[in-house]
C-alpha cells in the first residue's frame, strides 16, 4: 500500500441545489440546503484513501463545531489526522456551493483558518508521494516542495501565482482548461508532467511539449461535479505512485472522476476503488 501526504485545505460546504445558477444581480429562490465536509486538500485525502492509499492529512482548522463536522468523514474513513492543527484565531474554513441539476456549479470559498497553515508551523511529511493545492498559502506549498523527497504532485487550484521552483520541483502538476489558460506559458518551466482536465471532453498529460497520454471519461448522469476535480487529482497520484503507465493512470484517474459526479456533495460522493474499477470494465 502506498503512503500520500496532502497539504491543504478543510471546509464546510453549504450546498444550495438550484434549478439554474444565478446570473450577477440575480437572485434565486427555492433552493434546497445541505452541508457537507469539503476542501481541496480533504477531498483530495478521503479521496486518495478510498482508493487504495493510506493518508495522511496535514491542515488548520477552527477551534470549533465546525472543524468537527468537517473532519468526520476523514475520520470514519481512516485518513490520518495527527497533523491537523487547531487555531484559536480564525474559523474553520467555509466554502458557499452553488449546484445547478447539470451538475455544473459556482463556488465562493471563505478560507478562514486554512489561511494560517504558514511555512513556520508547517512540518512536512515523510510519504511515497505528496499532493499539494493553493487553497493553503503559497509559500507553504514552496516549502514542501523545496523539502519533500518524493514524488510531488500539486494541483494549480485555485489559480494563482507560485514560485516557479514549485512548478521545477513537480513530479505532476495539474490544472483544468482554465487554470491551464491563467497560468499560460508559465507551465513551460514544469519539467514533469502536466495533466489538463477538460470536463466530459477528457484528459491529456503532457511531458516535455509532448502529450504522452489522452483519455476520456466513461458516460455517466452528473448531478454534482463539485469534487470532480479532487478525486481526478488523488486518483491520478495513486496510480502513478502505484507504478501504472500514464496512459493507464489517466484512465483510472478520468473513471474517478466521472464516479464522484453521481452524488451530491463532496466527500459523500468519493468513489471507492471498486466503483471506479467497474466503470473501467
Amino acid at each position: 500500500m502506498s503512503s500520500i501526504a496532502v497539504i491543504g485545505s478543510v471546509n464546510l460546504d453549504l450546498v444550495a441545489t438550484v434549478k439554474k445558477l444565478p446570473e450577477p444581480g440575480e437572485t434565486v429562490t427555492d433552493a434546497e440546503l445541505n452541508r457537507f465536509p469539503g476542501g481541496k486538500g480533504a477531498n483530495q485525502a478521503l479521496a486518495a484513501q478510498r482508493l487504495g492509499a493510506a493518508v495522511r492529512l496535514i491542515a488548520c482548522v477552527g477551534e470549533d463545531a465546525t472543524a468537527d463536522e468537517a473532519l468526520v468523514l476523514l475520520e470514519e474513513g481512516g485518513v490520518d489526522l495527527t497533523g491537523v492543527l487547531r487555531t484559536s484565531d480564525s474559523p474553520t474554513g467555509t466554502a458557499l456551493i452553488a449546484v445547478a441539476p447539470s451538475g455544473e456549479n459556482h463556488i465562493v470559498v471563505a478560507p478562514g483558518a486554512n489561511r494560517k497553515l504558514s511555512p513556520d508551523i508547517l512540518e512536512v511529511p515523510e510519504a511515497d508521494a505528496l499532493i499539494c493545492q493553493l487553497e493553503v498559502p503559497t509559500d507553504s506549498v514552496a516549502k514542501a516542495a523545496s523539502e519533500f523527497a518524493g514524488f510531488f504532485c500539486v494541483n494549480l487550484a485555485p489559480a494563482k501565482h507560485v514560485d516557479v521552483a514549485v512548478l521545477q520541483r513537480a513530479d505532476l502538476i495539474i490544472v483544468n482548461e482554465v487554470e491551464a489558460t491563467w497560468y499560460g506559458d508559465s507551465l513551460s518551466a514544469a519539467s514533469g508532467m502536466i495533466a489538463t482536465t477538460v470536463g466530459a471532453a477528457g484528459a491529456t498529460i503532457n511531458q516535455g511539449g509532448e502529450d504522452i497520454a489522452f483519455a476520456k471519461p466513461p458516460r455517466i448522469d452528473a448531478v454534482d461535479t463539485t469534487a470532480a476535480g479532487d478525486t481526478f487529482t488523488a486518483a491520478l497520484t495513486v496510480a502513478l505512485v502505484e507504478g501504472q503507465s500514464p496512459q493507464e493512470a489517466l484512465e483510472f484517474a478520468c473513471a474517478a472522476g466521472a464516479a464522484a459526479c453521481t452524488k451530491l456533495g463532496a466527500q459523500p460522493s468519493l468513489p471507492a476503488r471498486d466503483d471506479v474499477l467497474r466503470l473501467l470494465s
